[in-house]
């Protein structure tokens, strides 16, 4: 191996790094943000995006609000993933969090090690064909553009950048999330439009039905609903609160008129719509991409729910957590999940042996905790966080703990 290449997976020897670029929509040095922004020369001090989604509960409401994370101290080096390569030719389908996992053990530590080159047109996106590498700057280990594809050069390119570069996770993954509903906050039910009759002598509506709604907030025609069917209570296994209550999805809708009631038009469903019903609109308010870091705080929570009510999670699942915006969880924190040790009897303590055990008895030992996974938070609520699992190296289920990167 030559002398540069051992540098290559032993240096990164990191202190106080700007944080060069991030998986979120925000930061004049983000691989997301705006096309036309020149790129500058490279950080010599610490710097921090200006800015990143996180969400506060204000009631029912969810709205954008500003956060400045602490500045990052990397005073150890960042491991590279086994078998890391010298260069990575960007793929369609491909998202940051894979790209940075290529290259790195682990794939939230990518925003202190990406160098912006300001030869690269467009340098604060990625798109496919785009070559990546690892390069050695003023003594410091980086992922750097090397090479632009040639999408980079179409016409049509500058016009819509951001249609094509590469996202922070897959969004489509969550798409189905957003508009079908997961849970239903206690605070936001109350706000949500519901049935209140079906046209016609029926007692319960489906595809071709309309129904006639009420409450929420009045919405223009052709506005789309997920209908939306209220299940069993949510409490936080912590102290028995009521978060909310899941949330069974019925099928989509249309509105044709307008007032109260307003007229919905059944397009779709699953099974049969019923009065009481709750109708979640199709919006999105969710940034596609993130700045991945550690939580500010100290998270200890518990997986409450999962989309689909599988019994066993795994990668790209949606997960709901017992901890939001009042414990210090905002969108982009990245958390290790954890099964819990099996409590087993230790049979060989003390007392007389007949072969190689014990025949009865023992004190009980719980076994350590053991990690299983990593989940990205991309919505919180105030005691409510939505993750989104990237990594499941073990069987992940409904009340394993999530806790700060390990």
């Amino acid at each position: 191996m030559s002398p540069d290449k051992n540098r290559l997976n032993t240096g990164l020897k990191l202190t106080v790094i700007a944080l060069a670029t991030t998986m979120a929509g925000c930061g004049s040095l983000n691989p997301f943000a705006s096309d036309d922004i020149d790129a500058p020369p490279p950080a010599t001090t610490s710097s921090q995006p200006s800015e990143y989604y996180s969400t506060v509960d204000d009631g029912a409401n969810v709205q954008p609000a500003q956060h400045q994370p602490a500045m990052v101290l990397v005073s150890e080096p960042v491991p590279l993933a086994a078998g890391a390569p010298d260069e990575y030719v960007v793929q369609i389908g491909d998202t940051l969090w894979d790209i940075a996992a290529t290259f790195l053990r682990d794939p939230w530590y990518w925003p202190e090690v990406w160098y912006v080159n300001p030869q690269v047109d467009n340098p604060h996106l990625i798109y496919p064909g785009d070559v990546l590498a690892l390069v050695t700057i003023e003594g410091q280990q980086r992922i750097t553009n090397i090479r632009a594809s040639t999408y980079r050069l179409s016409p049509s390119a500058r016009v819509t950048p951001l249609t094509e570069s590469i996202t922070s996770i897959p969004y489509q993954q969550i798409a189905a999330f957003l508009s079908k509903g997961l849970v239903l906050e206690k605070n936001q039910l109350d706000q949500l439009p519901y049935i209140l009759s079906t046209r016609g002598d029926h007692l319960m509506a489906s595809a071709g039905n309309d129904i006639y709604i009420r409450g929420g907030q009045p919405s223009p025609n052709g506005t789309q609903f997920s209908i939306v069917h209220i299940g069993d209570e949510l409490r936080d296994p912590d102290d028995n609160y009521l978060l909310g209550y899941q949330g069974i999805y019925v099928g989509e809708g249309s509105q044709s008129r307008s007032g109260d009631p307003a007229t919905v038009a059944l397009t779709d469903t699953n099974r049969e719509a019923l009065e009481g019903d709750r109708l979640i609109p199709e919006t999105v308010d969710i940034p596609l991409n993130f700045f991945p870091k550690a939580p500010d705080r100290i998270i200890n929570g518990q997986i409450i729910s999962v989309v689909d009510g599988v019994s066993l999670i795994g990668q790209y699942q949606v997960v709901v957590m017992n901890r939001g915006a009042r414990h210090g969880l905002a969108p982009g924190d990245v958390l290790t999940v954890f099964q819990a040790g099996e409590v087993i009897r230790d049979r060989y303590a003390g007392g007389s042996f007949i072969g190689s055990s014990r025949v009865t008895g023992g004190p009980k030992v719980t076994l350590p905790d053991e990690a299983a996974g990593t989940i990205m938070v991309f919505k919180v609520y105030d005691r409510i966080g939505y993750g989104l699992v990237m990594e499941a190296t073990s069987d992940i289920h409904v009340l394993d703990a999530v806790r700060n990167p390990i």
